[in-house]
């Protein structure tokens, strides 16, 4: 990035608004667009820090604005099949996300962690441990859990590290991006509506090892398909997880013990039950991908389990809210997919009321109603999907359903059913769009409902 180019943001949220930020600190002539025409100038301008000289644009661009690009930065939402991005291309611009842009200005290493489920998990207990091992003031969290990476890059430097959830719409406009340590958790279906096809959203994922070489690690699941096959034409050195099965080398769950292998010597790390907070499988599977990210970044084992011992489960993930009257409440707001929500399902061990159902992403939900098994009392749902959630439990011979409008109606109908000795767990297996401005929102207005009763 020279002094003088012209850029153009394209999206207004947290990442376009940091991006510009950055793209004015490297002395970038800035032009901030947002394709909503309910949105004015003086609405983005708002939006801008003290002293920002960068154009706002809302509605259609100008021609003579898409005549000038050098340099297009877009944000994860914006996708990046528009025809607004071919004509640029066409133009000889080049296309770039918040994250290419952040990591042009990365002084120290970087850990980055991508897959469907358990990013958020995995992502905070690193960098915990990084904390841990270097101090809070070397050690930057950000990415995908909302923190974008170009309003810490320029705090870098020798001996930092950098950690970031990096979702499959980050990836998709990384250039140079080029962590010392990557990790793929698990790749499930997700996100087709924005990537339509399978194969688009894995590439997507992989392409967070697309600049490493064998002097770097990747760090992937056993388990998974899609990351197991991954593994033969990884261009990093991988080092396996896995939650069924011993491996000769890697880290691995073996009854309730995990074990890190080394040319088939296995040595004791953890027991489960006694040294984790965390519950549920998923986040074994989590905490063995932590513990190889941080081992593979230097960090001495004692530390990384001492760090572990004490890490709590993220807001929003499978997380106790309290017991009413009896009944266990968790909010597991994050379960935004099926295959998340499964792991939510599974970490239940008592007679469950489940709220289901929200924004329509294109996922199937077959494997998460087979998923149920003698556990899910009752099926309480919401928003767009609710009748097709319906239907395909319906096939699957699953008929305790209930309909709500509104989630106020959704929370006091699932009180209405728990008994004492039973759990209501809030995993919906869609997007909370809709209804709500996020998952975060959704969740929080769950505990609050809960710590009301």
């Amino acid at each position: 990035m020279r002094a003088g180019e012209k850029c153009l943001v394209v999206g207004s949220g947290l990442s376009g608004i940091s991006a510009v930020a950055c793209l004015e600190y490297m002395g970038a002539e800035v032009t901030l667009y947002d394709s909503n025409e309910k949105l004015t100038q003086e609405d983005l301008r708002a939006l801008l820090p003290a002293g920002s000289k960068a154009a706002c644009v809302t509605g259609e661009l100008p021609e003579e604005i898409l005549g000038q690009v050098e340099t297009l930065v877009l944000s994860p939402g914006v996708p990046t099949d528009i025809p607004l991005l071919d004509r640029l291309r066409q133009n000889g611009a080049e296309v770039i996300g918040e994250i290419e842009l952040g990591f042009l200005q990365e002084k120290g290493r970087v850990a980055a962690i991508t897959g469907t489920n358990g990013k958020t998990t995995t992502t905070t207990l690193v960098g915990e441990i990084m904390r841990a091992h270097l101090g809070g003031e070397k050690v930057f969290v950000v990415g995908n859990i909302g923190n974008p990476y170009t309003a810490e890059s320029g705090k870098t430097g020798e001996g930092s590290v950098t950690v970031g959830e990096i979702s499959s719409f980050q990836l998709e406009t990384t250039r140079s991006f080029h962590p010392a340590v990557s990790a793929i958790l698990n790749i499930t279906p997700d996100h087709l509506n924005r990537h339509h096809t399978m194969e688009a959203y894995v590439a997507a994922k992989e392409h967070i090892a697309a600049m490493q070489t064998k002097d770097d690690i990747c760090v992937l699941n056993y388990e998974n398909a899609y990351t197991r096959r991954f593994g033969d034409r990884c261009p990093a050195r991988v080092v396996w997880f896995s939650s069924a099965r011993e491996l000769e080398d890697g880290y691995y769950l073996k009854g309730d013990k995990v074990f890190r292998a080394l040319s088939g010597r296995g040595q004791e790390l953890l027991d489960i039950h006694r040294d984790m907070r965390l519950v549920g499988l998923c986040n074994v599977e989590n905490v063995m991908a932590a513990i190889a990210i941080a081992e593979g970044m230097g960090v001495p084992m004692e530390t990384i389990l001492d760090t572990v011992r004490e890490f709590r489960a993220v807001e929003h993930r499978i997380e106790f809210v309290a017991t009413k009257a009896g009944v266990d409440y968790y909010n597991d707001s994050k379960g935004t997919n099926p295959d998340a929500a499964i792991q939510g399902i599974r970490a239940m061990h008592k007679p469950t009321v489940l709220i289901g159902g929200g924004y329509d992403k294109g996922s199937g939900y077959d494997e998460w109603i087979e998923s149920f098994e003698g556990k899910v009392k009752w099926l309480v749902l919401i928003g767009q999907t609710k009748e097709m959630i319906a239907e395909c439990a319906r096939r699957h011979g699953f008929g305790n359903i209930r309909f709500a409008d509104t989630f106020q109606e959704c929370l006091e109908l699932c009180t209405q059913l728990a008994e004492s000795g039973d759990a209501v767990l809030l995993s919906p297996a869609c997007a909370s769009w809709g209804m709500f401005p996020n998952y975060e929102e959704r969740g929080r207005l769950f505990k609050e409902y809960v710590n009301r009763l």
